[in-house]
């Protein structure tokens, strides 16, 4: 026989306290903290270090691409969420700055550690019932994102090809 948790079981996991915060809020209160960890983890990357950016051309687009991400939580389960604009901004950005396509899809993929690692250190303060969904949102509009920074790159190349003809 299992036992499930209830709110006397949370406020006792948490310290005598209910958890309150949504993953949304979280990521709000965090996100100074989660840009430079995000940045840091970059950093040790070989690829993107070997492109010499001071702090706003390497991280100043992130806090976009997080306010899409906490405002995509913050829609109702129906609602379709519209293409990130901060997105497609970003991989021109990046593209002009001389990424390749791998170094997009692991800052994409850091993103994501990083988001995951800064809600494990706030797992006291989350509403435990919403934090499995909210994370398959958070994973599937962090692919969304990363699926328009493609398609950017893409016709930029395309455009690229065209100029050379």
């Amino acid at each position: 026989m299992t036992k499930s948790i209830g709110s006397a079981g949370a406020a006792k996991a948490t310290g005598g306290a209910a958890a309150t915060e949504t993953v949304a809020d979280v990521l709000e209160r965090e996100l100074q903290p989660l840009i430079e960890d995000w940045l840091y983890r970059v950093e040790q990357e070989p690829d993107p270090k070997c492109i010499p950016l001071n702090f706003e051309a390497r991280a100043g687009h992130l806090p976009h691409l997080l306010h899409d991400i906490v405002a995509r939580l913050r829609l109702d389960a129906e609602t379709k969420a519209p293409i990130s604009k901060a997105a497609g901004h970003h991989a021109d950005l990046r593209c002009k700055q001389g990424y390749t396509v791998a170094m997009l899809v692991e800052e994409s993929r850091l993103l994501q550690v990083t988001i995951f690692s800064t809600l494990h250190k706030n797992t006291n303060a989350l509403e435990f019932s919403k934090l499995l969904p909210d994370v398959v949102t958070i994973a599937d509009e962090v692919d969304a994102q990363l699926k328009e920074q493609m398609l950017r790159f893409m016709a930029a190349d395309a455009a690229k090809l065209a100029k050379g003809k």
